[in-house]
């Protein structure tokens, strides 16, 4: 089993998830290339875990662009990873704030991975910044 560490933090407050697994480390994205929409008075206090975030970062961002490209990659490891028999791998999302973009990009990789490796993979999700989200 393929157990998948997924991230969302702050460059600027936790800094990069250290990789407890002993490999040293995984894929890690700078979400701070896709407009923030905590710059937009109504998405302030919000995160990526909303609606009007979310269809925010869909609809004015190249967010969409990102996140297949990001899909692309880290298939061809985790398809690799699952003939191999390895057993960890962790992808990081990192923006600003940990607030509203690499929320939502964790979120959507995770369903990503979710959908098209079903038991095949373990897929824990954290919130580096918002500890609210986690389960």
């Amino acid at each position: 089993m393929l157990h998948i560490d997924i991230h969302s933090f702050s460059y600027k407050k936790g800094g990069i998830p250290k990789d407890e697994s002993g490999n040293g480390g995984g894929f890690t994205f700078d979400c701070r290339g896709i407009l923030n929409p905590g710059r937009v008075e109504e998405y302030k206090i919000q995160t990526g875990n909303d609606i009007g975030v979310q269809e925010y970062l869909e609809t004015k961002t190249e967010m969409p662009k990102f996140l297949e490209l990001i899909k692309s990659m880290v298939s061809i490891n985790i398809d690799n990873y699952l003939g191999r028999g390895f057993e960890n791998l962790q992808i990081n999302f990192g923006c600003t704030g940990g607030q509203h973009r690499s929320v939502y990009s964790a979120i959507k990789i995770a369903q990503f991975i979710e959908e098209k490796y079903g038991d095949k993979v373990e897929i824990s999700l954290h919130h580096d910044e918002q500890h609210q989200l986690n389960s």
